[in-house]
């Protein structure tokens, strides 16, 4: 692992209070890795992926879309799972080799209800088994379906509440909001859910989840690596995608 991800350790990319953040409270938000003036290229890339996928590869849900494999829908989603911090936080948090198991695309629609908390793995007798992020692409805000997160449980040895309960606004809850282009960073074992989007319109995000690199994937990425994504990738990239 080190050979591969010793440039990112050495740069030091996750400050100390996103450190503390994510360590006490499981999540924290970051400047994402797309600059300002690429946002809008980065916006039109996403409609235009979505667009073009095949039906067998999105997924409408009770109150999102997705659609998958984004690893494989062009050069400017790369970056998302290469950012040094996200990756930095991968090597602190798993301590151990990892990968990334999936990044698809998830349009939160408006007027749908709130998700269940819940947690995407929970911590085992060797550690934590999961870093995801969520780029947004449209701002998070109160009214848009910000997702929802409860500070520290993740440290907590109780599962989180079943129906109803699970719906209600927990004590100590807080959204995590951000303008577009930010990027959210949360231990897979903290207690998470988006909210109502109440907006009128739909919340665009891009997300992933690195996972130990033995641990089985949520998505068989090397099966589905494109001649042109493995053309255009870095030595870093491979590695990430199990496909040196």
């Amino acid at each position: 692992m080190r050979d591969h991800l010793n440039p990112i350790i050495d740069r030091f990319d996750l400050d100390h209070a996103a450190w503390s953040q994510l360590d006490q409270d499981g999540f924290t938000v970051l400047p994402g890795p797309v600059p300002a003036n690429d946002l809008g290229r980065l916006s039109a890339a996403y409609d235009a992926a979505i667009a073009d996928a095949a039906p067998e590869d999105v997924k409408v849900g009770s109150s999102t879309t997705r659609t998958r494999d984004f690893v494989n829908r062009g050069p400017e989603f790369d970056r998302l799972y290469l950012h040094p911090p996200v990756l930095e936080a991968c090597c602190r948090v798993l301590n151990q080799p990892f990968r990334l198991s999936t990044m698809h695309a998830r349009t939160l629609r408006s007027g749908l209800p709130v998700q269940d908390l819940h947690v995407d793995f929970a911590r085992d007798s060797l550690g934590w088994t999961m870093i995801g992020f969520i780029f947004m692409v449209d701002e998070f805000r109160s009214d848009n379906g910000a997702t929802r997160f409860v500070p520290g449980s993740h440290l907590w040895s109780t599962a989180p509440p079943g129906p109803p309960d699970n719906r209600a606004d927990y004590p100590g809850q807080v959204l995590a909001c951000g303008p577009a282009g930010s990027m959210l960073v949360f231990n897979g074992s903290v207690w998470h859910g988006h909210t109502v989007n109440r907006s009128g319109q739909p919340r665009r995000s891009l997300q992933g989840a690195y996972i130990r690199r033995q641990a089985e994937s949520g998505e068989h990425l090397p099966a589905r690596m494109l001649p042109e994504t493995l053309a255009r990738i870095s030595p870093l990239a491979k590695y990430l995608l199990a496909v040196e």
